[in-house]
């Protein structure tokens, strides 16, 4: 990886892309994608009591990944008992969700939640992201971020542990 030098000598080769906290702020897609951004987030949520807005993204995210049409079957079925079913344990809030009955279920295709997941994708960019982003919970992580990056070591954990969640 290359090193670019800044003014004041030191090395930094996040120019292009913004680690952390930065990558977040930047976007709710950034954020979504950063295993440690989403475990922040959920917790931000819990506080709000809208966890199950992210866990229903990542969901409909898993479940369009699916090729099996068996395991589709049971993920589609999952979804839709968790998060959209009148008696579902974790309720998300979209409209249309009558509209999806149980008979589509038996016959899944990747992007049969898509509406329904772009509408919590925009309640939550347009709700709970900016609330996060005001966060002290946000805060506090992005000014330990900001604290770690003086002392080298802490950039060598950062890398450590980046590698270990990109297995």
């Amino acid at each position: 990886m290359e090193h670019i030098h800044d003014s004041d000598g030191s090395s930094c080769s996040s120019h292009q892309n913004p680690k952390g906290t930065a990558k977040w702020a930047a976007s709710l897609e950034n954020l979504l994608e950063d295993p440690e951004g989403v475990k922040r987030f959920r917790e931000f949520l819990k506080k709000e009591f809208s966890e199950e807005n992210v866990l229903f993204w990542l969901a409909c995210e898993d479940f369009k990944k699916m090729q099996d049409k068996k395991q589709m079957q049971e993920k589609a079925k999952e979804i839709y008992m968790t998060f959209l079913s009148s008696k579902a344990s974790s309720q998300v809030n979209v409209e249309g969700q009558s509209r999806l009955n149980e008979k589509i279920l038996e016959e899944p295709h990747p992007l049969m939640f898509q509406k329904l997941q772009d509408q919590i994708f925009n309640l939550m960019k347009y709700d709970s992201y900016s609330r996060f982003l005001k966060s002290d919970l946000f805060l506090k992580h992005k000014r330990t971020e900001e604290e770690g990056e003086e002392s080298p070591d802490a950039q060598t954990a950062a890398k450590r542990a980046s590698r270990i969640y990109n297995t």
